[in-house]
């Protein structure tokens, strides 16, 4: 039912309630309603937060939206992990119906005396109220005594009732009638890296493999010899790396280099198939080594502060043992055959689907044992592979599963997919999502997209910005040349708290299998790649000096951590894209201010319009402009002059270092 106060339209709240809105450790997250009722007597409503053990902490007031009449909204911060609630509590305020008619009748001599008695006795009902303390008090008895001397001037009067030490009070010790409360509404505060991270992928088989200069054969890394690239990886500022399926594959059906249907013995075929005679989804292969061999790359990892990410794949080559021991978990077509993946004109001869009606009791018991096997063995986070071909009612439960024990368990979804699955899937529990930022490359694509992920959709799915992946190659990359590279790791980096990095992009990897195609020549997924990592550095031929200071300054810009922070700014040039994002710290407000020519073939030169009041500064106020990339300082305001040339540095990334006079 309507309570007495219509509170409306709250957020953030998903599917009506039923599911957690996303939030995280530390991240500031706006609730916001509409709140409004008959007539012409003020409002006011605050937020409430109930923290994970249900203590109710202190109320944030909510203040008006000032584009939009009757919205209000306030920012909450979760300070501890796991379950939250808040609720909207709305009330007729009477002291702020008495303020608006004070000030206009009295100085208008309109009721004026009546007026005067009104608010004292307002203000003694504060006090009979009781939670002073003594200067309060003494703030709210001199104005009730200002109101009630008709010695003194109206105006006098009248400013003792508007002054701004009783407007602190009053705020402080409001008076609240036909109070309404609405909710409580779900939300779930997870770890900092489900919010941000800086991920590096790689294929542990192509890390430390070697070719015979006689015979050409490729010999496969192991995790041994995977685990002495970590060292670079968390040099170059990354969290966490990430590892497609390391389990047996599939003979059967296996695919050749650039996706053939005609493998040759020595062809390792495709990680993705998975499953062999060796073992399925909790066996790795045995190119790569033993378990002991992972535990001890994980270990690793640990000991240099990455996290290790591993691919959950949930699909079968046609030799896993499941295809044998639970053929109920497969659909069998009119002809006996097992239906294998297709995804038009896309076949995947080497994998079989699971159908997860046939037997989904057994099949989420089976998944969730797989998960909990790694769980064991120190992986914290899972790379979803196409988990919008699954029932979102059984990522559903075994998300729920996961988190009921072991809620620091991370999972990203890998749907490049309707808006409709990815938003679903983000609800019903994945903590982020690839997205369509490579997809988004226009200086107007992307500020609609960075608008829509940060304060849009930012209650459903968190976004991680890949630049690349095995497989997505976009023609950007493929015909924009080293300044694209830089351009899209720019705009990650810094638009969005996640972001990540498929190996081979330091280093220029772009050329196409075919032209309008968005695979790679000689794809990865297909076989072995052997690069020499030494070489290119000592040739300066990669780009991982560049990404290396992306995440530099990631780490020491706050701002640059959080999602729903993010402003658009104008340029003259519809090449040119300007974002900011902000937030407050100890030291006072951390200010990142991007300016992006998005043309990787132009110089382009414009002028630069900011939002000044969005960046906490005033419209005529100036300060200096650092750039963090080149090291250079300007003098900065309003409006600013940028050349962004391509072929020396296409992108400033500016902090705001001290105000001018």
């Amino acid at each position: 039912m309507v309570g007495r106060i219509p509170v409306m339209d709250v957020s953030p709240v998903v599917d009506l309630g039923r599911q957690a809105a996303k939030a995280t450790l530390g991240e500031p997250m706006p609730v916001r309603a509409t709140v409004f009722r008959e007539g012409h007597d003020q409002l006011s409503a605050e937020v409430v937060a109930i923290d994970p053990l249900g203590t109710r902490r202190a109320p944030v007031r909510m203040t008006r939206v000032a584009e939009v009449p009757d919205r209000y909204e306030a920012w909450i911060v979760p300070d501890t992990e796991g379950a939250w609630s808040f609720e909207i509590h709305a009330w007729s305020d009477p002291l702020a119906t008495w303020e608006h008619d004070a000030g206009i009748k009295i100085p208008a001599d309109v009721d004026r005396e009546l007026m005067f008695t009104e608010g004292r006795l307002l203000l003694n009902r504060v006090i009979a109220a009781g939670g002073l303390d003594q200067r309060e008090l003494s703030v709210l008895s001199g104005a009730a005594q200002a109101a009630a001397d008709t010695s003194r001037p109206v105006a006098a009067r009248l400013a003792a009732l508007q002054a701004p030490e009783l407007e602190r009070v009053l705020s402080t010790h409001p008076l609240r009638e036909l109070v309404t409360v609405e909710g409580p509404y779900p939300f779930f505060a997870d770890r900092e890296r489900a919010l941000f991270g800086s991920w590096y992928e790689f294929f542990p088989r192509s890390e430390g493999a070697t070719r015979d200069p006689v015979s050409g054969k490729v010999r496969s890394g192991t995790f041994r010899t995977a685990a002495e690239r970590l060292e670079a990886v968390a040099a170059a500022g990354f969290d966490v790396v990430y590892l497609p399926p390391i389990h047996p594959i599939g003979r059967v059906n296996r695919k050749g280099p650039n996706n053939t249907l005609t493998p040759g013995p020595d062809d390792p075929g495709s990680p993705w198939a998975i499953g062999a005679e060796e073992g399925g989804h909790d066996a790795v292969h045995p190119d790569l080594g033993t378990l002991d061999d992972f535990d001890a790359f994980v270990e690793r990892a640990h000991e240099l502060g990455l996290e290790v990410a591993l691919d959950l794949a949930l699909q079968a080559a046609p030799d896993h043992p499941w295809v044998t021991e639970h053929p109920e978990f497969f659909t069998t077509r009119a002809d006996g055959s097992i239906a294998y993946a297709e995804n038009p004109p896309k076949k995947y001869q080497d994998i079989y689907p699971i159908n997860f009606d046939n037997d989904p009791t057994g099949i989420c018991r089976e998944v969730l044992r797989i998960v909990r096997h790694w769980m064991s063995h120190g992986v914290r986070i899972f790379r979803v592979d196409n988990p919008h071909t699954k029932p979102l009612a059984f990522w559903e439960w075994l998300l729920k599963e996961v988190r009921r024990t072991d809620p620091d368990v991370i999972f990203l979804s890998e749907a490049f997919t309707r808006p409709a699955m990815m938003h679903g899937l983000g609800a019903i529990g994945y903590h982020q999502s690839y997205t369509y930022f490579t997809w988004r490359n226009t200086k107007a694509e992307l500020q609609s997209y960075l608008t829509e992920l940060s304060s849009q959709s930012d209650h459903l799915m968190r976004p991680n910005f890949f630049v690349n992946t095995p497989d997505i190659l976009h023609a950007y990359l493929q015909y924009g040349g080293p300044a694209a590279f830089r351009i899209r790791a720019a705009i990650a980096a810094t638009a969005s708290p996640s972001w990540g990095v498929y190996a081979g992009y330091e280093l220029f990897e772009h050329v196409a299998v075919k032209p309008g195609s968005e695979e790679y020549l000689d794809s990865e997924k297909y076989q072995i790649r052997v690069r020499d990592w030494k070489a290119a550095e000592a040739d300066g031929r990669t780009l991982t000096p560049y990404l290396t200071r992306l995440n530099e300054i990631r780490r020491q810009h706050r701002s640059l951590q959080l999602l729903r922070n993010l402003t658009i700014h104008h340029t003259d040039d519809e090449h040119v894209l300007v974002y900011s994002k902000r937030a407050a710290t100890d030291r006072g407000d951390d200010i990142v201010i991007v300016v992006v020519n998005v043309d990787p073939h132009s110089t382009r030169e414009t002028m630069v319009h900011l939002d000044m009041p969005a960046l906490g500064l005033g419209w005529h106020d100036s300060f200096v402009a650092h750039d963090e990339i080149t090291g250079e300082d300007w003098s900065w305001g309003q409006h600013n002059y940028v050349r962004l040339d391509p072929g020396h540095e296409p992108a400033h990334i500016i902090t705001v270092r001290r105000l001018q006079s």
